[in-house]
């Protein structure tokens, strides 16, 4: 996806310390409206989810609550833009390989 957007080491950091403003939070106060910071911010959300494993829907808002205040939206926007996937009832969650 990286290459697909153009998006360089240098673009990343700036725009992860634009967003998440307080060192050493995982606070995001604001949610990017361009593509391409979304993407940003949703790979480097997708981090706090490990590889293999199944979440319930109550697990992955768990994860994303202290995140963002709208967590609703973001595990939305995880699933439409391919960083995670969900089973056909909504039960089990999980990153997408």
């Amino acid at each position: 996806m990286d290459e697909q957007y153009g998006i360089t080491l240098e673009e990343k950091e700036r725009v992860l310390a634009n967003y998440f403003k307080e060192e050493g939070t995982k606070r995001l106060e604001v949610f990017p409206s361009k593509e391409k910071k979304k993407i940003i911010i949703l790979q480097h959300i997708a981090k706090n989810f490990l590889p293999q494993q199944s979440y319930t829907e109550k697990e992955v808002n768990a994860i994303l609550k202290p995140i963002y205040h709208d967590h609703v939206s973001v595990r939305r926007y995880l699933i439409e833009y391919g960083f995670m996937e969900r089973s056909n009832d909504c039960t089990s969650y999980w990153l997408k390989r």
